[in-house]
């Protein structure tokens, strides 16, 4: 049984597919993915350290034994070492070009897929990419994204497949948790769906097992949740915009420090720890209202490809703007589900298609390009820093709305 089979109809009148994406758009592609590597290699700041240091740090370690995930706790789920240790096959002196040519090859089969059915939404995220920059390429959610809107794309005719493409990504990184949640959520298929989550993870979590034995070690499997609890809150967080400004105007007590163990910057004043305490509680619980509105919306009697898009993007959206980590790499996320929107509503989406563009541009120049001044809590930056976070809570808006208007009886 497919997902649309349990709708009447999508929004809008059916595209007819296309056979090939037009030499025009693979011309494009090319030209941005070109222009992301350029600005990687030779743009301001260094997006490359995640990539050159730590992923190929990981991948060096592994083939020497120390495997993260395995051998040793990891601070992501353990198949993040496919992609990880996939851009080491050529050796360490290639890593960084072969980590290129792996996001730029799963780009272009999701762009394929894209393009073969929406060229608007496909001119779009290579618009998304370009205003994003090089952090669109330099971590590994430039390796679940492409997945993800491949899943996503699935779920009209193979939801089962796309459930199980889904899921493996969670545990590539966590954040589809979110595209899973609303779908079982809005789905009838939702015990077959969860049937195939469970099966999935079971395997994830029996194999990892199974190999940190075989070595003589603990199981860390899971060890990525305690890694993620235990950290202090971020610079580029909503949450820690207050404690910026009190730096930017040189209150005692506020200042920013970088982490050594997690390798990130974070803020430190009056109140943080308790704060940070509570943001996972926090996140759970904004979580939870915003499934609760989209069962609201399926019990009401509306069709599950309305339900699905909004509820996908307010999911994601909830995992950055109550994250006490805030990763500017986080904005690739809401690409997935912007273009969800795009190919089954069009023009109805051109909101939030327009406040994702924003997002993306402004996090640029948040990350890389000026970067040091967000460091240095310039009042400028914390300024641009403080309206990037601000935008994600009206696109949270936007799409708890539109999931709240598509209960039958709500008038729009």
């Amino acid at each position: 049984m497919h997902i649309h089979e349990e709708s009447r109809a999508v929004t809008g009148p059916a595209r007819p597919a296309l056979r090939h994406p037009p030499a025009g758009l693979w011309s494009a592609f090319a030209i941005v993915h070109l222009l992301l590597i350029l600005l990687a290699l030779f743009g301001p700041g260094y997006p490359l350290g995640d990539v050159e240091v730590v992923y190929r740090g990981w991948a060096e370690s592994a083939a020497t034994g120390n495997i993260v995930g395995i051998t040793e706790n990891f601070v992501y789920p353990v198949l993040a070492l496919v992609p990880i240790l996939a851009a080491f096959t050529l050796g360490g002196p290639a890593y960084l070009a072969t980590w290129f040519l792996l996001v730029t090859g799963l780009n272009a089969a999701a762009f394929r897929v894209l393009a073969c059915s929406h060229r608007a939404a496909a001119w779009w995220w290579l618009a998304f990419l370009t205003l994003l920059g090089p952090i669109a390429v330099l971590r590994i959610d430039a390796v679940t994204v492409p997945l993800v809107i491949v899943a996503l794309l699935w779920l009209r005719r193979r939801p089962l497949w796309g459930t199980m493409l889904l899921t493996i990504i969670a545990w590539i990184k966590i954040w589809p948790v979110a595209a899973l949640a609303a779908l079982f959520v809005a789905s009838k298929l939702r015990w077959r769906m969860l049937a195939v989550a469970a099966a999935v993870t079971v395997t994830v979590i029996g194999m990892a097992a199974l190999l940190s034995l075989s070595r003589g070690s603990g199981i860390h499997v899971l060890s990525f949740v305690a890694e993620q609890a235990g950290r202090g809150i971020q610079i580029e967080s909503p949450v820690a915009v207050p404690w910026l400004w009190q730096a930017a105007l040189g209150v005692p007590g506020s200042a920013i420090y970088y982490d050594q163990q997690i390798l990130t910057f974070q803020v430190a004043g009056a109140g943080v720890t308790a704060v940070s305490a509570a943001m996972t509680p926090l996140l759970a619980l904004a979580a939870g209202v915003v499934l609760l509105l989209g069962l609201r919306a399926g019990r009401r009697g509306a069709d599950v490809l309305a339900v699905l898009p909004p509820l996908a993007l307010a999911l994601t959206l909830t995992l950055i703007a109550f994250n006490k980590v805030g990763s500017p790499q986080f904005i690739s996320w809401l690409a997935a589900p912007i273009i969800f929107g795009l190919v089954l509503n069009g023009r109805a989406w051109r909101t939030p298609a327009l406040l994702g563009l924003a997002l993306a541009a402004l996090t640029q120049v948040i990350y890389p390009s000026l970067y040091d001044w967000v460091i240095e809590a310039h009042p400028l930056m914390v300024l641009v820093l403080s309206l990037r976070n601000l935008l994600e809570f009206v696109l949270l808006g936007w799409a708890l709305w539109a999931l709240y208007r598509r209960a039958p009886g709500v008038s729009s």
